[in-house]
């Protein structure tokens, strides 16, 4: 398989306006694209946006009515994949021909997910991914994931899957990810610790795999500005700094982490380095000990309701 070159685009949604995001996303794809990529990667909660600093009005044991209507707005302001929305986006993926991580909220009835979706030029909207494990404060505003919706896709660039965020610190899921022979890992995020971009390195180096971290860069005045952020109302006040990057099979960091402002970083893949990785280093082949260590994942969809229908 010849090299090509990927691209991790750091970026800032439009908090509340997610026909705005979208059409910022599909002018970056444009970009990226015309700047050489095949493969693009957005950070974690881009469509519809994420709640930096936002509480919801939740003390223990208690919602209050402002809470409830700041859910009732970031609710409108999701994703729902029936509807068109998503469309401007497609085209701009099918004109260019990417493969485009993109992360958002989805909308499904009265629940949010934290999820990343898989854009194929040719196919569209191949799958989704969503989160397992929110984080913290996050759930109390986003479901969780089940186990049905952890693809990794067989595609010409090598195969690419997703993990958003802290779920990055679950070595199962990593585990299982490695299973499914994962060679374009991608990682949406909200962290932008300085501790990040070792825990990008780690995965690479362990699961001998590209790593292609996309984190917002974003400020105080991106978002409304009645918006209630417990961090502070300066507009230049900086909500996320970045931190995006790409790393090599080996642990090598290809680009980045950038901190500085919003930006796109380019890296050429070489498809051979995850073969050339494994030939001493393969977590779920050989240098895996079933005979001490099992894994068992369970991949089916978990709904609340069963329906059997009346014969």
């Amino acid at each position: 398989m010849a090299g090509y070159t990927a691209a991790v685009i750091q970026t800032a949604s439009v908090p509340f306006d997610l026909e705005a995001s979208v059409a910022r996303a599909g002018a970056l794809v444009e970009q990226a694209a015309a700047g050489g990529a095949r493969l693009a990667v957005f950070p974690e909660a881009l469509l519809g946006g994420y709640p930096k600093g936002a509480s919801f009005g939740t003390p223990v044991g208690m919602r209050t009515p402002e809470g409830r209507r700041a859910f009732e707005d970031y609710h409108a302001a999701a994703l729902d994949l029936a509807g068109p929305a998503l469309d401007p986006l497609l085209a701009a993926v099918a004109q260019t021909g990417l493969f485009v991580v993109i992360g958002c909220i989805e909308r499904a009835g009265g629940t949010l997910y934290c999820t990343a979706l898989f854009l194929d030029g040719e196919r569209g909207l191949v799958g989704k991914h969503r989160k397992l494990m929110p984080t913290g404060a996050e759930r109390l505003i986003w479901g969780f994931g089940d186990g049905s919706t952890m693809p990794v896709f067989e595609t010409s660039l090598g195969r690419i899957g997703a993990v958003i965020c802290w779920e990055n610190y679950m070595p199962m899921l990593r585990m299982a990810m490695y299973d499914k022979g994962i060679a374009l890992y991608c990682a949406p995020t909200a962290d932008d610790r300085d501790a990040w971009p070792a825990t990008m390195r780690h995965i690479a180096l362990e699961g001998r795999c590209f790593v292609l971290s996309a984190c917002q860069h974003i400020r105080r005045g991106a978002y409304p500005a009645d918006y209630q952020c417990e961090l502070g109302d300066d507009p230049d006040l900086l909500l996320m700094r970045g931190g995006s990057m790409i790393v090599g099979p080996l642990g090598d960091v290809l680009a980045g982490p950038s901190y500085e402002a919003e930006t796109i970083l380019y890296a050429e893949i070489d498809p051979g380095a995850v073969v050339r990785g494994k030939y001493d280093f393969d977590v779920a082949g050989h240098y895996a000990r079933p005979d001490v260590f099992t894994l068992t994942v369970d991949e089916r969809a978990r709904a609340p309701v069963t329906r059997i229908p009346n014969d």
